[in-house]
């Protein structure tokens, strides 16, 4: 699908954008990787679930590969699960082992991931051990209020679900993961999405945005 043949309604601010994050022609036999970050109840795994659907790739989520080691009984899990009762990050090199599996063991070789790289050791990791440099990065604006509400009331039972440890995980977001937006942003890779809305206004956003439209141009 080339960049030049895409019928999309967009803005001229928008075209602009494109033509300049679309400029380096990506080779199509290349995986794409778009990142999606966000605060904890901001609804990455949610929307990229959608996003994957769409277009057909395949969706990582590092909090899913993190919950499912942990629940493994695994000597990672454990340390897993220490980590998230403190509403602390898991060191990198675990993250970085679950993705590489996962993306080696992939036939689909087209990734959303979302959750990673939440902290600049992560992005050391990804670009240095894992080769990963972004298409595109999707960033979730939420405000703390509703993350909270919807972490509350999903209730499923994770260890890092209770208000306290919520707290935490919120305050690491905001020290940790802000600089690595900021870092991409720095590249011109950064879309940002109202994810404060119900889930199907947040996705027509997203398929109605310039970052739907990039997202698009580099998978497709």
């Amino acid at each position: 699908m080339g960049s030049t043949s895409n019928k999309c309604v967009c803005d001229s601010n928008l075209i602009c954008f494109i033509y300049l994050q679309n400029s380096g022609e990506v080779s199509s036999n290349q995986s794409k990787v778009v990142y999606v970050l966000g605060g904890p109840g901001s609804g990455k795994s949610t929307q990229c679930s959608k996003i994957a659907k769409h277009l057909g790739f395949r969706h990582l989520s590092a909090g899913d590969l993190l919950e499912a080691e942990a629940e493994s009984g695994s000597n990672d899990g454990k340390m897993i699960r220490e980590y998230k009762k403190e509403g602390k990050l898991v060191p990198s090199e675990i993250i970085v082992k679950l993705l590489q599996k996962a993306m080696q063991e992939s036939q689909n070789k087209n990734f959303v991931i979302d959750g990673f790289p939440r902290n600049e050791e992560n992005l050391s990791a990804a670009e240095n051990i894992l080769k990963i440099e972004p298409n595109a990065v999707l960033v979730f604006d939420c405000s703390e209020e509703e993350m909270t509400r919807r972490i509350l009331s999903r209730n499923q039972g994770r260890v890092d679900d209770k208000i306290d440890t919520i707290k935490k995980r919120l305050n690491v977001y905001s020290e940790s993961t802000l600089p690595v937006i900021n870092y991409y942003s720095s590249k011109g890779k950064v879309r940002k999405i109202d994810a404060g809305r119900p889930i199907e206004e947040v996705f027509d956003e997203i398929k109605d945005s310039a970052a739907w439209v990039i997202v698009w141009l580099f998978i497709l």
